[in-house]
């Protein structure tokens, strides 16, 4: 198998790759006669066969590799360096014109003459002295805009009018007719109704997260109006209790990469990432506007606020861009603040877009029409911002990793001076940033003349070293910040103390204002064209608020405007992905199934016009959450039964046409805080605080960097959705029920069927102890009188229904068998907890 494979590319189409070239070419300091060579024998030879394909004029650069400047070839193409300036033997170039391997023949449909060959060897030989200056990457390349807006994704959002159908007294809301048009095109017929007692456990997970207690059923199954009227009833119930944001509050939260810790090689706590999390249920609880919740969560410091409170739900929300997980082992200060910046640009790309913009990092997107260039338009903003974690890098032991000055007051008292103090940091930061910056530059061309000049080499390397040196000094100062002064401590000196209590919380705030160089292949120190802020180009110009990505303010980072790009109606993504993502907690599928991906690489939505429906719905109301949610599970397609029809089975088996309800595996939460309402031990209040003590921080942050799990936080009373997310240290629970990663941006959770999960509701004591409390409780009861009476609650309680006849008489051999009551009670609702029915929502 080969490492390189570039068939149909031209002479040196060898294209940016991975590595950096070990051995500079000479430019400014080269002799005449070098220049000469180079500009009488070399220029001709690359004008005439490569400039075609290669240069920054051509009409589609291949392989990202230009040729007509020394930078560009310095930089090399997608298969990397394409010269190792003295070793020709080394140089893939050389390779390529010897037409020695069919595959990496270069020009693909003539070989170069001798003379030419040995011209080119001789120029690499020398050290490939090169006159020529420019930026490596000039003019982007492979990439038709044009043919890009053709994608689905990037089309204006219709407002397709609901299609007729044949049987419209089926129809309950207008997105029934969109998916009965295709059934009944189809020949599918959909199954039965679901009856109440599976509907009203249906939708009360969905909306609620815990399922109906046994008087909630009674009284939907008994109560005498329409069916239309008494679900209307309980649906509005459930949208208006504090469950809801608690539910679909962790969905956001799936999005955003939400975790307690930092995870990765120093997985320290984020002691007040809690608020963020609360911000985020209290928005769902109040239906906050999408386009607002967006808005705040990019720019909420910048934003008008008519009160304290206000000021500080804003700047909470902001925590949005400060839960990246980040290696604070890092060293090198510009490595990390890339890497924060393209965390910040890969999770708003796929949380927002549903587009993998973080893939135009070190190059042009593979499949998707985004430019690197669009990526450091990006990249700029969030550069031009500061991201207060409450962490920094390379802080020497694990108990120094704490800086509170990396965080934002929310004390009001305070925050008048916090704001001055980061613009007067924003200002050092600036001038420190200017120097690492000149004298990374400075080593970098020393580096070179010390190799190309032997005989200087050792005074070079000297002034090499001293550069080095204070660059060090420079690089240990800035920590997160480079222009903060830092303490000099002895190696097991502790750390600044966190106080769980103190009005601060994570956020992002407007910092030193700059437009940030192309890194070329992503890498901190090749520099290429300095890309001024601004949005994808591709989705710009069908888009009414493409004038904004030319108006960012020069003293501001951009993030509003960003904001309001987004949240303008005629993008053709934002409400498009939020009305996919909703239908997808209702469904189990989305109507594009993959959510956070609606790129080239992601599937082509099922039913694009009720896509479109949906978000065009979505935006004229006002982007109400519970709004559309409404309307949802409102329809009649969201209240089919789940039973298989068989001829709709041969017909569309995947159910891709919604013929039926999707038998869904309920969440870890939904199952642990079922089992706590279960065993009468839910606590439905909020925690104050942040979800963890001193002592689980202290012993987190002792065993940073291994994977694991804390102390088992499962056997708390309160919801799930409250516990502690240490990342690479879920609770064993979360993770034998597939708990989202918090590493990165998760809409749709991975679903297995393994048998660690059975053996959990078997074995674990968590789950005994919650059957032993329910077991209690059902005895307990003065209303049953019976055996016969308590299996029929157990149902209820449980599985939400009445049993079967068989079931009762299972039962009552079962329970007549035991000698202890208790322990045999305890282990028939075990039983009842371990079955498949428990588990899924049907």
């Amino acid at each position: 198998m080969k490492i390189r494979r570039l068939p149909l590319l031209p002479v040196a189409s060898l294209a940016v790759g991975l590595c950096l070239v070990p051995f500079a070419g000479r430019g400014a300091d080269l002799k005449p006669e070098e220049s000469a060579f180079f500009e009488a024998k070399v220029r001709p030879l690359l004008v005439k066969h490569c400039y075609e394909c290669h240069s920054r004029d051509a009409e589609k650069i291949k392989g990202g590799l230009v040729l007509d400047t020394r930078e560009g070839w310095m930089a090399g193409g997608d298969s990397g360096e394409v010269i190792e300036p003295g070793k020709p033997e080394k140089s893939l170039l050389v390779e390529t014109i010897h037409h020695g391997d069919p595959d990496l023949a270069m020009p693909p449909k003539y070989k170069l003459a001798d003379a030419d060959i040995e011209t080119l060897e001789e120029w690499i030989r020398i050290g490939a002295p090169d006159p020529r200056a420019g930026k490596a990457i000039a003019k982007t390349g492979g990439i038709d805009l044009e043919k890009g807006r053709q994608h689905w994704a990037f089309q204006p959002i219709a407002n397709p009018k609901p299609p007729q159908v044949k049987n419209a007294a089926w129809v309950k809301e207008d997105l029934d007719r969109f998916i009965l048009a295709k059934q009944e095109a189809a020949g599918v017929k959909s199954a039965p109704d679901a009856d109440r007692f599976t509907l009203i456990r249906r939708v009360s997970l969905d909306l609620a997260g815990l399922p109906p207690t046994p008087e909630e059923v009674a009284a939907f199954v008994n109560d005498p109006a329409p069916d239309d009227e008494a679900y209307a009833k309980v649906v509005d119930r459930l949208l208006a209790s504090a469950r809801f944001g608690e539910r679909w509050g962790r969905h956001w939260l799936d999005v955003v990469r939400y975790a307690d810790s930092v995870g990765r090689t120093r997985n320290v706590p984020f002691p007040y990432a809690w608020r963020y999390r609360n911000y985020v249920i209290d928005a769902f609880n109040a239906d906050k506007p999408f386009d607002r919740f967006l808005t705040e969560q990019l720019a909420g410091d910048l934003l008008p606020a008519g009160n304290p409170a206000q000021t500080e739900e804003q700047l909470v929300a902001t925590g949005f861009l400060a839960l990246g997980s980040m290696d604070l082992n890092e060293r090198d200060t510009e490595q990390f603040r890339l890497d924060r910046i393209d965390d910040q640009v890969d999770t708003l790309g796929r949380s927002v877009m549903a587009l993998t913009a973080g893939c135009a990092r070190c190059h042009d997107h593979k499949f998707d029409p985004l430019e690197q260039r669009d990526y450091y338009a990006l990249a700029g903003i969030f550069a031009s911002t500061r991201t207060l974690s409450g962490q920094k890098n390379k802080g020497g032991g694990n108990k120094n990793y704490f800086d509170s000055s990396l965080l934002v007051s929310i004390d009001p008292k305070k925050s008048a001076e916090a704001a001055e103090a980061r613009a007067s940091e924003n200002r050092e930061n600036a001038a420190s940033r200017r120097q690492i910056a000149e004298l990374r530059e400075k080593i970098a061309k020393l580096s070179r003349q010390a190799r190309n000049d032997p005989k200087s080499a050792k005074n070079l390397r000297q002034e090499i070293a001293t550069s080095r040196q204070r660059l060090a000094q420079l690089e240990k100062s800035a920590g997160d910040s480079p222009s903060r002064p830092a303490q000099k401590k002895k190696k097991n000196q502790p750390g600044e103390k966190v106080d769980l209590d103190a009005p601060l919380a994570m956020a992002a705030v407007d910092g030193e204002i700059e437009n940030l160089a192309l890194r070329v292949r992503g890498e901190p120190d090749m520099k290429g064209d300095v890309i001024p802020r601004g949005f994808p180009a591709v989705l710009c110009a069908k888009s009414e608020a493409s004038t904004a990505a030319a108006a960012l303010p020069e003293d501001a980072s951009g993030r509003l405007e960003l904001a309001k790009w987004l949240t303008d109606p005629a993008h053709p993504l934002t409400a498009r992905v939020m009305a996919n993502r909703v239908w997808s907690h209702l469904f189990g599928r989305g109507i594009v199934p993959t959510v956070d991906n609606f790129g080239a690489m992601g599937e082509a939505p099922t039913h694009p016009e009720l896509l479109d429906h949906l978000a065009s719905r979505f935006v004229a109301g006002g982007w109400s959450v519970k709004g559309l949610v409404r309307d949802i599970v409102l329809s009649h397609t969201y209240r089919l039964g789940s039973e298989a029809v068989e001829a709709s089975v041969a017909a569309d088996e995947a159910n891709t046409l919604y013929w039926r309800m999707n038998l869904r595996r309920l969440e870890a939460e939904t199952i642990r805080d079922s089992l706590l309402l279960s065993a009468g031990r839910l606590d439905t209040d909020r925690p104050d605080g942040a979800p963890f003590d001193q002592a689980a921080a202290a012993e987190l942050g002792k065993n940073a960097g291994k994977r694991g799990k804390a102390s088992d936080p499962v056997a708390s009373a309160v919801r799930s959705v409250y516990l502690p997310v240490f990342r690479s240290k879920l609770p064993g629970m979360f993770t034998v029920f597939d708990f989202a990663e918090p590493d990165q941006v998760n809409g749709h959770r991975d679903v297995t069927t393994v048998a660690p999960q059975a053996l959990f509701m078997l074995n674990n004591e968590f789950v005994i102890d919650c059957a032993d409390r329910a077991a209690d409780r059902l005895l307990a009861r003065e209303t049953l009188k019976t055996d016969a009476d308590r299996v029929v609650f157990a149902y209820a309680d449980t599985l939400c229904r009445k049993p079967s006849a068989a079931e009762r008489e299972n039962a009552a051999a079962f329970l007549s068998a035991g000698e202890d009551s208790r322990q045999t009670w305890s282990a028939f609702l075990q039983a009842l907890y371990s079955s498949a029915e428990f588990r899924y929502a049907r």
